[in-house]
């Protein structure tokens, strides 16, 4: 289902009370949206069930942020984000994300819940220029060592902070 869609350069901004939230499947799979999600995704319920997560990715978005996401929630932690999402008709909304695992009697990882509430736009301003660092990164290194890139970016960061990723991000 995923479709090329241009970027419009229209945003959209949450509410200060509205909270998306999302389940998927262990592989991605979107298998609820709340109405809000409906809502800023520009998707019918219907198109979004069914669908990998990244049918609301923005190309801004860098794809080492994701595998960081990826590899925090498959090892059984929590994940907290600033990420840019893009709508059906190309508009884009920030969002601070937590993305926790769903486990099953046995610990084993049964799926993802995604919790999205308005993100604060001091904190946007910061960390736009690490996301564009790390593109421009990932861009550069081509297809095949993009996300090893990008990655590197916001490792070098982290380090010239004294932080870890989750220190970086809740000071933002």
């Amino acid at each position: 289902m995923k479709r090329e869609i241009t970027p419009t350069g229209v945003e959209r901004v949450m509410r200060e009370n509205d909270f998306i939230v999302s389940k998927t499947n262990p592989k991605g799979i979107i298998t609820y949206g709340n109405p809000i999600f409906i809502e800023f995704s520009g998707y019918t319920e219907r198109e979004l069930i069914g669908t990998q997560h990244n049918i609301i990715r923005h190309p801004d978005m860098p794809r080492a942020a994701f595998k960081l996401a990826w590899d925090t929630i498959q090892s059984g932690k929590e994940f907290f984000g600033y990420v840019k999402n893009m709508s059906k008709d190309g508009a884009y909304y920030w969002v601070f994300t937590h993305i926790a695992p769903d486990f099953g009697s046995n610990r084993e990882i049964l799926g993802y819940t995604s919790v999205r509430r308005c993100p604060k736009r001091d904190a946007i301003a910061k960390i736009v220029p690490v996301y564009q660092q790390m593109l421009q990164a990932e861009r550069a290194a081509g297809a095949r060592d993009a996300i090893a890139a990008g990655t590197e970016v916001l490792v070098n960061l982290l380090k010239q902070t004294g932080t870890n990723y989750e220190e970086l991000i809740f000071s933002l």
